[in-house]
């Protein structure tokens, strides 16, 4: 993979584009205008290795809470504009380390002239962020609905209008529900500008298969070279946006965060229990942030081999299995023992990194 080269913006601390890491986003999922509610969802999503938060500001007493929120918590806060283009000049001065907006909800040019005068004054970042369920009506006519060609062309008014104002602190995205035009947009938009690019499936659904669309269509951009930053949109807990976003870059070796867990699905060879004890491994480490490779295997067609090229693991056989780590086999252990072993172990390799 080769990752195209793009601007590099700063969202408080987390810069994105050219050289820098692709960064993991989440949005909160609690009424803004409750801030304790807020403020712990954030330290979650902080918790779980979110590295940017966007925060939904719907009316002007939203807007007074994110300054509160602001204050209470460290992670860098996205203020997410619709139809109120005040909200967004309000948000800025409530301590917003960037603003989103969507060309196709904000009102017109005068509004967003008013918006980049304030961001350019700050130094704060506009992400243009494009849906295919709010895209222009002209553009829809045009297109005869949202098409890949349409997000484009509505990005690109925007972006052309913002550069015309000598404003080039700008982040991108073309979100759509549907994988595939979802892919090709963002294809069509990174040969046309240089800005750094948010990738994300939305309004993918509930875990399951917002895993899947997200981990196909992001998935795909990425080992195309495509994206700066991901945000994985979950009918659910923002935690679990967090997970798949990491699990994502992990499996295409672009971040080494956490455990990479290597479990067989069993079949008819398996002699332990093995489905529980592979949800329990990933459940006890699901704290870690140290890149460690786990390997919780079920037999011994795959199981030695396996378990061999993990920094740590088990290989089952009858009512047992062995424990490995760094390719040597350390001891043999009874089934109600192994998970217990395994642990302790990578305990002590966590340590001792």
């Amino acid at each position: 993979m080769q990752r195209k080269s793009t601007r590099q913006i700063s969202i408080g601390g987390v810069k994105i584009g050219g050289d820098a890491p692709i960064s993991v986003q989440s949005m909160t999922k609690t009424d803004t205008r409750d801030v304790d509610k807020t403020v712990v969802q954030i330290q979650r999503l902080e918790d779980a290795g979110c590295e940017i938060v966007r925060v939904a500001i719907p009316d002007t007493v939203a807007c007074e809470r994110f300054g509160e929120i602001r204050e209470r918590v460290a992670l860098p806060l996205v203020a997410d504009i619709h139809f109120h283009h005040r909200l967004a000049i309000k948000a800025m001065e409530r301590g917003a380390d960037a603003i989103r907006i969507n060309p196709g909800t904000i009102g017109g040019q005068r509004r967003l002239e008013d918006i980049v005068a304030k961001a350019k004054d700050r130094g704060i970042p506009i992400r243009v962020g494009i849906n295919s369920g709010s895209l222009e009506r002209d553009l829809l006519r045009k297109y005869g609905g949202a098409t890949p060609e349409a997000l484009v062309e509505s990005a690109l008014r925007s972006i052309r209008f913002i550069e015309a104002l000598d404003f080039h602190e700008i982040k991108v995205s073309l979100k759509s529900s549907d994988v595939v035009r979802t892919i090709e947009a963002y294809r069509l938009i990174s040969r046309e500008v240089d800005y750094p690019l948010h990738l994300g499936v939305t309004e993918s659904g509930t875990v399951i298969p917002g895993t899947i669309k997200s981990s196909i269509g992001i998935g795909l951009l990425l080992y195309e070279g495509i994206g700066d930053t991901i945000r994985i949109s979950l009918t659910g807990d923002p935690v679990e946006e967090v997970r798949v976003g990491y699990g994502i870059l992990r499996a295409l070796g672009l971040r080494r965060r956490g455990p990479d867990i290597i479990s067989c699905p069993t079949c008819g060879r398996c002699e332990i229990d093995l489905i529980p004890m592979a949800e329990e491994v990933e459940r006890r480490l699901r704290h870690l942030r140290e890149p460690i490779r786990v390997a919780v295997m079920g037999c011994g067609v795959n199981g030695p081999g396996e378990a061999r090229e993990a920094d740590v693991g088990i290989a089952g056989g009858r009512g047992g299995g062995l424990l490995f780590r760094e390719g040597k086999v350390l001891r043999k252990c009874p089934q109600e023992e192994l998970i217990q072993a395994l642990i302790e172990e990578i305990d002590q390799m966590v340590k001792k990194r």
